[in-house]
């Protein structure tokens, strides 16, 4: 833990479905200085995020849903396209038995191997929240179900079949605006997954 950080006091504003937190503490500048600093921080746990993706037929499983944030800050509709994700809870073994519970869910696809490819922060300026993040091969046998998500939850998920090269067009005219989906896009393009 760095020794630029003291005196950490944390007040909780609301603890519904995630903790939002006002925490002032004491934070030493590069000079030398002490300054005092106030923060909120939304306290989201962590998450995990999934590109499916087939070699033979050149696709890639992706899923819309409608995201309230993004219908409030412009989205006319407030569906997105995203990979498969959510969030870890605490009875998960591991991320990627989450990961793959949460692919379950969404798209019906039993995926029995997944890859790590990073696990990054989602937004640091404000929130907890990281993100581990996977790629997995996915073939039509896997498939075991709708998906759609979970109705107790009120999921209403679309499952689309995507052939590669267009989500990527669809990301470079703007119609992918999830960054998680972008940044595993990009890696599946860069490492050449599909191609």
């Amino acid at each position: 833990m760095t020794k630029r950080i003291k005196n950490i006091n944390r007040t909780i504003l609301s603890d519904k479905y995630f903790t939002l937190s006002q925490v002032k503490f004491n934070y030493q500048l590069k000079d030398g200085h002490w300054v005092n600093n106030t923060w909120e921080v939304l306290e989201r746990g962590n998450a995990a995020a999934a590109l499916l993706y087939n070699v033979e037929k050149q696709t890639v499983i992706l899923v819309r849903q409608f995201r309230l944030p993004a219908y409030m800050n412009g989205v006319e509709d407030g569906f997105l396209l995203e990979v498969p994700a959510g969030m870890l809870e605490d009875d998960d073994t591991s991320v990627e038995d989450a990961m793959k519970r949460e692919i379950l869910e969404e798209t019906g696809y039993k995926i029995s191997e997944l890859k790590k490819v990073y696990s990054v922060f989602a937004t640091p300026g404000g929130s907890t929240e990281r993100f581990t993040c996977f790629v997995g091969e996915y073939s039509d046998k896997m498939k075991i179900n709708e998906g759609g998500g979970l109705e107790s939850l009120n999921e209403d998920i679309e499952v689309l079949e995507i052939p590669f090269v267009k989500a990527l067009e669809m990301m470079a005219n703007g119609e992918i605006i999830d960054a998680k989906t972008i940044m595993l896009l990009q890696h599946a393009q860069i490492r050449k997954l599909i191609n």
